[in-house]
């Protein structure tokens, strides 16, 4: 490692700073310490850092306070707790605050230096790439925030949960997470928890010794090992059996794994990143899923926003999407006619961005010519129930009646007579007409009464026959 990097080591005891200070310099690092808060505080606004290793009991105050604020003022620099042996809330806290891990008393050596080797790996990686988090498209404040937030816990070696709708994009959340982090030049190895037999969870998961149960024929390595020193993506974790959960928590927590038929135990660096689509808070209230897991796998949620709630965004997936997929059929890029883009922008896409890409597959293999067009897009019936269309007929018209439509007259019994389409397009029409009376007409302001665009609105107004 170049010598010219340098790493702050605070630390009120001695032996620990010696310790530290001898252990990098051997790493070829310039180290200089401090003994208190106050100290340290000094030298950071005076020399810029690589690395801040930091106790988290210190005679003036808590290391936390040291974390919080070289993550707010010197973002660039990877800082590191140390704390006391087995103290895994203390750990928690660290990595909450923005550290990018820990390390416990007494300090191991060869934990220390895989620590401060993938810290100066990450911030020479941040230095030199550009943002991983552009290929998360969109422009809406949730995309901003959620690409802000990336980049924060991409610096940590945190446990994240990623939460969110199907088809939101989970994945590819979890896979930035990993390209901007230290362990990028690491495996990401994604399962899902789901997929695996109950029975050969332990195996897949933490592998098998040869002859240890009928078909294993060789040795096999599980998945903890396949992600060493990179990242395991556990997929629809919440599909875990509790039995495999339990495993599963010592494995985290230990760094270390069992393989079936094993007689000792193996040393394992994976980062673990989660997802669900289910509320895993719920599921540990009902006993499903194990609340020690929960809260170790939960270190940092990440909420994924649905394409719903991402406005102004359709658009532009829309061309990226379409320009991905003319490219794999070898052929020019159509462009969305102004139909197209008002259905795309009043469906709900309950399926959010996977359902969209389904959608422009589909219909980029139907559409004639060089343009698409909202027939082209073959979107289902319920693509004109917009949520908040609904709510309002059943709220508004249940308190003022002004619709003109009973919504008591408008129900299961109407279906069986008359199409869904028809049915669907009377709660809209109703929707409409309510938003409309109460904007005074005001074509604008009545599109955001309903959730949609002004644009989706006229497409609707022409579509409906409502002058």
């Amino acid at each position: 490692m170049s010598e010219t990097r340098s790493a702050l080591i605070v630390d009120d005891e001695r032996d620990i700073r010696e310790l530290l200070v001898l252990t990098l310099g051997r790493m070829g690092l310039r180290t200089d310490t401090a003994p208190n808060l106050a100290v340290a505080r000094e030298m950071l606004g005076t020399v810029s850092y690589d690395l801040c290793l930091t106790d988290m009991r210190l005679p003036d105050g808590s290391g936390l306070e040291l974390v919080s604020e070289i993550s707010t003022r010197f973002p660039s620099t990877p800082v590191a707790m140390i704390t006391a042996y087995g103290n895994v809330e203390a750990a928690v806290e660290a990595l909450k605050a923005g550290a990018f891990d820990f390390v416990s008393k007494p300090v191991d050596i060869n934990v220390l230096r895989r620590l401060v080797r993938q810290a100066l790996d990450l911030h020479q990686r941040q230095a030199d790439k550009p943002d991983a988090a552009s290929r998360l498209l969109g422009t809406s404040p949730p995309m901003v925030a959620l690409r802000e937030t990336i980049a924060k816990v991409s610096r940590s070696q945190a446990p994240v949960h990623i939460s969110g709708e199907s088809g939101t994009g989970k994945e590819l959340v979890a896979r930035t997470i990993h390209a901007q982090g230290s362990r990028a030049g690491g495996p990401f190895v994604p399962v899902n928890c789901g997929a695996i037999p109950t029975e050969l969870m332990e195996s897949e998961f933490f592998g098998h010794k040869k002859g240890s149960f009928t078909g294993a024929n060789a040795d096999k390595p599980g998945l903890f090992q396949a992600a060493d020193g990179g990242t395991l993506f556990l997929d629809e974790v919440a599909e875990l059996p509790l039995s495999m959960q339990v495993k599963l928590l010592r494995a985290i927590q230990e760094k270390t794994i069992r393989p079936v038929g094993a007689s000792s135990e193996v040393e394992v660096d994976a980062r673990i990143l989660s997802a669900t689509h289910k509320d895993l808070g719920a599921l540990v209230n009902d006993g499903s899923f194990r609340h020690d897991l929960y809260y170790r796998i939960n270190v940092i949620e990440l909420a994924v926003p649905p394409l719903r709630e991402r406005n102004g965004d359709l658009v532009l997936l829309s061309t990226a999407i379409l320009s991905r997929l003319a490219r794999a059929m070898q052929r020019d890029v159509p462009e969305l006619a102004e139909d197209a883009v008002a259905a795309l922008e009043a469906y709900p896409f309950p399926g959010n961005v996977r359902e969209l890409e389904n959608i422009l597959e589909r219909a980029l293999a139907l559409a004639d010519g060089k343009r698409i067009h909202a027939a082209d897009l073959r979107l289902p019936a319920a693509a004109h129930a917009q949520p908040a269309a609904v709510a309002a007929v059943f709220t508004g018209a249940q308190s003022s009646g002004a619709t003109g439509v009973d919504p008591r007259t408008v129900g299961p019994r109407d279906t069986a007579s008359t199409a869904l389409p028809s049915y669907i397009e009377e709660i809209e029409r109703a929707a409409i007409q309510q938003a409309l009376q109460e904007n005074r007409y005001n074509k604008t302001k009545a599109a955001a009464a309903l959730g949609i665009t002004f644009r989706a609105l006229r497409y609707k107004l022409k579509k409906l026959g409502i002058d």
